[in-house]
């Protein structure tokens, strides 16, 4: 049974750390949180290097003001037989600068790999912006791999539906925001981090004016 590491990284209260090796049959599942008021480079390397190495990234970052948060995420798939997911989803507002450039590596021999990114984006303000690049580099021919990125606004029906039904528009955008990054979250059962996530998005909300 492959055994498991879990951990949650606070960017300006933890150190992240910059590289990760994953030996076969070993776990890693790792979430990185970037709260409001925070800019850094988050620079993390993956190397996947024995059967069944297991990968679970994920993140979020809720910026504003003058933040600057960029992520650039490489996964290198050594061996066959691995797996890797990604799940990367920010909020920007303000005039905040957010990049996001994510890539995964699959080497010659490593077949029945399994590779998954995504990165989604919810962009608040005209001044905030958000630039996403992932990438895959595929050199096994028997894998499933796929990436994909989005950056939208806050959707509209869904606060016309949640306003029907008698919830403050401010409220409503505010719900959409945490439902935005609860799937990051999903498995995560330390209530004092989800209301810090919470208070970061109410924030968020407050710095602009919605």
């Amino acid at each position: 049974m492959a055994s498991s590491s879990s951990k949650v990284y606070i960017v300006g209260s933890n150190t992240v750390p910059s590289s990760f090796t994953v030996g076969e049959g070993k776990v890693l599942d790792a979430t990185v949180i970037v709260l409001p008021g925070v800019s850094a480079d988050i620079p993390i390397t993956i190397d996947l290097v024995g059967p069944g190495a297991d990968v679970n990234l994920k993140g979020i970052y809720l910026s504003s003001g003058t933040d600057e948060v960029n992520f650039t995420i490489t996964v290198n798939h050594r061996v066959g037989g691995c797996t890797s997911r990604q799940l990367f989803n920010g909020l920007a507002g303000g005039s905040a600068k957010c990049s996001f450039f994510g890539k995964i590596i699959v080497a010659t021999d490593a077949q029945k790999t399994e590779a998954y990114q995504e990165n989604h984006n919810i962009v608040l303000t005209d001044e905030a912006s958000v630039n996403t690049k992932p990438q895959l580099e595929i050199y096994a021919d028997d894998v499933k791999c796929s990436h994909g990125a989005t950056v939208g606004r806050l959707n509209e029906d869904e606060q016309f539906y949640m306003r029907s039904r008698g919830i403050p528009e401010d409220e409503a955008k505010i719900l959409q925001m945490i439902s935005f990054v609860a799937p990051v979250l999903a498995g995560i059962d330390d209530e004092t981090l989800l209301a810090k996530v919470e208070e970061g998005i109410r924030s968020l909300a407050e710095m602009n004016d919605i």
